[in-house]
Order: C-alpha cells, then sequence, then structure tokens
C-alpha cells in the first residue's frame, strides 16, 4: 500500500506540470515577442482557454520570428497567420489585458 502512495504524488505532480505547460510556455512567447509580462501573462491565460494546441504553436512562431515594438505590431504580425479566431482571441485579449478589463 505504502508503495502505491509513493507513486500516486509524482503522478499526480506530473499531470499538473503537463496541465501548466501550454500557459507557460504561451507567456514565455509573448513576452519573447515583446508583450510586457504582466499583459502576457494575463493574455496566455485567457489564449490557453480559447485556442487549440496547434493554433498555440503557430502563434509561437511569432516569437521566433523577433521582437515587436508594441501590441500594434505583434497584432499586425498575428494577421499574418490568416486564422480569424487566432486574431480574434489575441485581440480581444490584448485589449482587455492591457485595460485591466479582464477577469
Amino acid at each position: 500500500m505504502t508503495m502505491l502512495r509513493r507513486l500516486i504524488l509524482p503522478a499526480a505532480l506530473l499531470a499538473l506540470a503537463a496541465c501548466s505547460t501550454p500557459e507557460a510556455m504561451t507567456r514565455a512567447g509573448l513576452v519573447s515577442a515583446g508583450i510586457p509580462r504582466p499583459t502576457a501573462a494575463c493574455m496566455a491565460d485567457r489564449m490557453v482557454h480559447r485556442l487549440s494546441l496547434l493554433q498555440l504553436r503557430r502563434l509561437s512562431g511569432l516569437a521566433k520570428a523577433g521582437r515587436s515594438k508594441s501590441v500594434d505590431q505583434f497584432l499586425y504580425r498575428v494577421r499574418s497567420l490568416k486564422d480569424p479566431e487566432i486574431l480574434g482571441v489575441v485581440t480581444s485579449s490584448a485589449g482587455l489585458c492591457a485595460t485591466g478589463l479582464a477577469g
């Protein structure tokens, strides 16, 4: 029985870490793309619940392409992905998070 208990905690921690990874990766990608840290954290929280993993991966490619000088420039680059759902989620997240209205 104690062996089973020893296996449950690491398995639970591994499952929890797997859940937080997309948000952490998205947040880091947004910061790398030039979004301020507090705004990036807020946006990542919203985006991981509204976009698929494939869409989040497509967004991560923007961070690898270089930093944006402003949120507007980042949104311009997001438009180049030609995915209306990504554009809608990123735009609404940026607006709500930048103004502090995201809840």
